[in-house]
């Protein structure tokens, strides 16, 4: 009885956890579409610079097209987010397998290919500095209640 008890206080904290790390993200790719080029984000942009164009000013047609390319990627993490907050907060919080499936399926396969383009194009700092980062604090609370799905008939 305790440790059961124990154990839903534990799911309840993860729970919780991507609901607040979801919802956060979703903010955070809206300052990506809107200010991606302001010094929120100036040493991810540095890399950028640096690796691209050896440090020197990025001309300004191709700002202006990394600045839509920004917008663009901050309104999808932004959408992907929010989905990610409403499949915690309506299925993973029921422990329905579908849901933890999705995320999990849904991080490797951007972990995987996002990381395997950064490495392709000598781009580490991405990696580093976003990709690592985001992996974990989404990944781990699958990890930890991983078990809280099996067997309660609450498949896909």
């Amino acid at each position: 009885m305790v440790k059961e008890q124990v154990a839903n206080k534990q799911f309840h904290f993860w729970t919780n956890w991507l609901l607040i790390v979801n919802s956060i993200t979703v903010f955070i790719g809206m300052l990506i579409a809107f200010f991606g080029n302001s010094f929120l984000f100036e040493y991810h942009n540095k890399g950028t610079g640096n690796l691209f164009f050896g440090g020197r000013n990025i001309p300004l047609e191709i700002l202006t097209f990394k600045n839509w390319l920004f917008g663009i990627i901050g309104a999808t993490i932004s959408g992907f987010h929010l989905l990610m907050v409403f499949i915690v907060h309506f299925a993973f919080r029921k422990k329905q397998i579908w849901a933890r499936n999705a995320i999990a399926l849904a991080m490797v396969t951007w972990f995987a290919l996002d990381s395997g383009l950064s490495l392709y194009y000598g781009a580490y700092y991405n990696i580093y500095l976003i990709n690592i980062p985001s992996f974990v604090i989404i990944v781990l609370p699958l990890i930890v209640t991983w078990k809280e799905f099996s067997g309660n008939g609450a498949s896909a």
